[in-house]
């Protein structure tokens, strides 16, 4: 087996000890909230470990849809839909920052005589 398709295997394993059952709510409009159930392999519930709520949402760019998620401190659907729009306006945020820093660092990097990126345009000639 290769290198590659060892690390690939590695990172599809699943980890049993780490199932949840999803449950999902929406208001049609902008949120999604999945309120995630703790689960042991068997199907039941593991009531070892917490349920918790995550928020999604989408946003428009000029390069189409960009998916938002976050996980929610509230423990109820009330006290998560309250929580929703400043919790997904951090997660864009901190989404734009990290684009920001990609580009600080591709800006920085050192083009050596050789090694120029690849483009797509059509060479003549």
């Amino acid at each position: 087996m290769s290198a590659d398709k060892k690390d690939l295997n590695e990172q599809l394993e699943v980890d049993a000890n780490l199932l949840y059952k999803e449950e999902t709510v929406t208001d049609m409009k902008a949120a999604t909230f999945k309120i995630m159930t703790p689960i042991k392999s068997d199907g039941s519930e593991d009531e070892s470990r917490e349920k918790f709520i995550s928020a999604h949402s989408s946003v428009m760019s000029p390069m189409g849809v960009i998916p938002l998620q976050t996980r929610l401190d509230a423990k109820t659907l009330e006290a998560a839909a309250k929580e929703f729009p400043q919790a997904i306006q951090k997660a864009m945020d901190k989404l734009v920052e990290e684009a920001r820093e990609m580009q600080r660092q591709e800006a920085s990097k050192i083009v050596v005589p050789g090694s120029a990126p690849q483009t797509n345009k059509i060479q003549f000639g």
